[in-house]
C-alpha cells in the first residue's frame, strides 16, 4: 500500500532534501511537494480526491502566497482527521501556539534535521 505525504516549503533545496530523507524510510512512501500553502491545500485536496489522499503533511510556517497556518487550517477545515507537522526555523512561542490552534499535530524546529523529521514521519505512518 502506498503512503502519500506532502510536503510545503518555499525553499526547493528543503523540499527535496525532506522529499529524499521520508522517501528513503520506505518504498512504499511517495511524496509531493508544494512550494507554497495555496498550492499545498490544493493539492491536497486533488490527491483526496483522486484517491490518494496524503498520509501526512508536513507544512513549512512562513510562506510566501499562503502560510502553513493557513494552509493547515484550510486542510483541517476540509479534512479534520488530517495529520500536519509544521516544521519551521521560527520559534516564536505565539506562532507555535497559533499553528497548534490550527489544527497540527505538532510544530518542530528544522534543526533537529531531515533523518529526525523523516523519523517523525515514520512514526506518525505507524500511529
Amino acid at each position: 500500500m502506498t503512503r502519500h505525504i506532502l510536503i510545503a516549503d518555499d525553499e526547493p533545496d528543503i523540499r527535496e532534501l525532506m522529499a529524499m530523507f521520508i522517501g528513503a524510510c520506505d518504498d512504499d512512501i511517495e511524496t509531493h511537494i508544494a512550494e507554497n500553502g495555496e498550492i499545498a491545500f490544493e493539492m491536497y485536496r486533488q490527491l483526496a480526491e483522486g484517491g490518494a489522499r496524503p498520509d501526512v503533511v508536513i507544512m513549512d510556517l512562513r510562506m510566501p502566497v499562503m502560510g502553513g497556518i493557513e494552509a493547515t487550517e484550510k486542510i483541517i477545515g476540509d479534512c479534520p482527521d488530517a495529520k500536519v507537522y509544521v516544521v519551521t526555523a521560527y520559534s516564536d512561542p505565539g506562532l507555535i501556539e497559533e499553528a497548534m490552534n490550527a489544527g497540527a499535530e505538532d510544530v518542530v524546529n528544522k534543526t533537529i534535521g531531515f533523518g529526525e523529521i523523516a523519523e517523525m514521519v515514520r512514526c506518525a505512518l505507524e500511529s
